[in-house]
């Protein structure tokens, strides 16, 4: 087994990356990592490896994320009244690195829309489209089917075009 250094040293731009994706704060992904590998360090010899190691350190990844979204959509969370567009326009503004320059404006409009979907459609299409996991390995983090990660993907397909449709109606 690695030391906790080493697997530190090998996970950390991974758990940072994933955290980022998905909080969209960098003060927060740090934090939200620090927690990671807190619990990486405690629960270390509870590892079983019925998966891989970057499975599990994954999977800890998207709890903590989780936590920290659901903590903080108590008051997020407006009216079901506020239309898609009024939504899309009160997320603040957040730039991954990923995103090369000619492409801010419309990578800025689609995190927005990301962050409107449905918690496990979110998950699912950050970590395919943004962390470039395989449905494999996002069924493994989300103890899911394949087929219900594809399920998941449409979904969140469909759901981005409704979302982005309203965007530029105007």
């Amino acid at each position: 087994m690695n030391s906790i250094q080493e697997i530190i040293s090998e996970f950390k731009n991974k758990v940072f990356n994933t955290a980022l994706g998905m909080v969209k704060n960098y003060q927060d992904a740090e934090d939200i990592g620090q927690e990671v590998f807190l619990e990486v360090y405690q629960k270390i010899d509870q590892f079983r490896g019925d998966s891989s190691l970057s499975t599990w350190i994954y999977k800890i990844t998207i709890n903590k994320c989780l936590q920290f979204i659901r903590s903080k959509n108590a008051l997020k969370r407006q009216a079901e009244t506020t239309s898609i567009r009024d939504q899309m326009m009160n997320i603040p503004d957040f730039e991954h690195p990923g995103l090369s320059l000619e492409n801010k404006e419309l990578g800025r409009l689609l995190l927005r829309a990301i962050e409107l979907l449905p918690e496990p459609q979110r998950v699912a299409f950050t970590l395919h489209k943004i962390e470039q996991l395989s449905q494999e390995e996002i069924a493994a983090i989300m103890e899911k089917s394949v087929s219900s990660v594809e399920s998941l993907m449409h979904r969140a397909k469909q759901n981005l075009r409704k979302h982005l449709e309203a965007y530029y109606e105007k």
